[in-house]
């Protein structure tokens, strides 16, 4: 009688070669998804700081007296009236931290000091001097990114590559975004 040898598993080659075509695949997808990742954080901290320049003009038509808000918190605070302030919750912390960025709102730099208005209460009952000008920074926390961003009182958003910061104020001849 003849004996049946098939044991119908799998012998080690063909495993070796299955754990060999994962690891391949793996190492062609992993960069390609950090990539993609990075972009994405990249293009989200651009929109905050589109956000953040959009509230800073509506809180100085609708809120400052003409002035800008120094704080993200100030932003965030709901006016008379709403429940809604001029920023989401998100950004409610001084610097806040968003899709591996760290985002922060100050005065400009090259702002005077005699241009800061006098403290009062603003429509959304924030207790705060106001300023002329803005500066609003994003910078990649770890690997969140490679580019850092600013915004100022213009609405341009302004890029620096390979992990420099757009300085506060932003220089004349700054990379804007195309």
């Amino acid at each position: 009688m003849a004996k049946d040898t098939a044991s119908g598993g799998f012998t080690l080659l063909e495993l070796l070669i299955v754990i060999a075509t994962i690891s391949v695949l793996a190492a062609i997808a992993i960069p390609t998804l950090l990539r993609a990742r990075i972009s994405a954080n990249e293009a989200s901290a651009i929109g905050t700081l589109r956000t953040i320049g959009s509230a800073q003009s509506a809180f100085a038509s609708n809120c400052g007296a003409g002035g800008y808000a120094q704080r993200l918190s100030d932003l965030a605070k709901p006016t008379a009236g709403s429940s809604q302030g001029f920023v989401g919750p998100d950004l409610a912390f001084d610097p806040s931290e968003k899709s591996g960025y760290r985002l922060t709102l100050e005065k400009e730099a090259s702002a005077d000091v005699t241009d800061v208005q006098a403290a009062g209460t603003s429509c959304n009952a924030a207790v705060m001097p106001t300023v002329s000008s803005y500066w609003a920074g994003a910078a990649p926390l770890g690997i969140g990114g490679l580019r850092t961003f600013a915004v100022d009182r213009r609405g341009t958003i302004f890029q620096a590559a390979s992990g420099a910061v757009v300085p506060n104020p932003v220089p004349p001849g700054a990379l804007p975004i195309q």
